[in-house]
């Protein structure tokens, strides 16, 4: 009598677990490996029509923007989400600090602040950093262009009221493009600014 081949069960079920599990793994990661997709058509972050100075230092990171107003306050400013999408992040990171218009030399804090992240679509997202109070939107929130998200403040690691910004493709940060225009900030090695007019205004009709 032939003796049946003794099968290894346990062996078996061990790589179809493997398998599995590289199949779950591929399929959650597979948008991440994806190249990006085309640049969405941003505006900048603050209020139609006013002048604002687009400026970086040494030290500030490659591509990373602070907007000032060219006239009067920063404080309390409206932070205006640059191209409809989720909200992917809201509160605060780091720690806040005490600078507040009635504190402005108070000690600042660390990291980012009250902040807001923002996915897009195609892997591009936009960062909003330092606001004045908590953001008014939060996580899972659909916002749309020129729509309100907080309020232009100091907080976390920040020596002075304004907006810290800046676009993402893939997790990489890019030379920020407003109404189909490069920024112009685009390496820290030196300090310099750019003026610009914002275009983010209410859809027509």
């Amino acid at each position: 009598m032939t003796a049946r081949p003794t099968r290894n069960v346990p062996g078996i079920a061990a790589v179809v677990v493997v398998l599995i599990a590289i199949a779950v793994i591929t399929a959650v990661n597979w948008p991440r490996l994806q190249p990006p997709g085309p640049r969405p058509a941003f505006q900048m972050p603050v209020s139609c029509g006013e002048m604002w100075i687009m400026g970086t230092y040494p030290g500030h990171d490659d591509f990373d923007i602070d907007f000032f107003p060219t006239s009067g306050s920063a404080w309390g400013r409206p932070v205006l989400a640059a191209y409809p999408g989720t909200v992917t992040e809201a509160g605060v990171n780091g720690t806040l600090g005490s600078r507040t218009p009635d504190n402005p030399k108070g000690p600042h804090g660390t990291g980012a602040g009250y902040w807001v992240k923002i996915d897009h679509g195609g892997r591009w997202e936009t960062q909003y950093l330092h606001m004045l109070e908590p953001p008014s939107v939060k996580e899972g929130d659909r916002v749309e262009q020129g729509e309100q998200i907080g309020k232009i403040g100091s907080t976390g690691k920040s020596g002075a009221p304004h907006l810290h910004f800046e676009q993402r493709a893939g997790g990489e940060k890019m030379e920020a493009y407003f109404a189909g225009q490069p920024s112009g900030i685009t390496r820290d090695d030196r300090e310099y600014s750019v003026r610009r007019k914002s275009q983010n205004c209410p859809a027509a009709g």
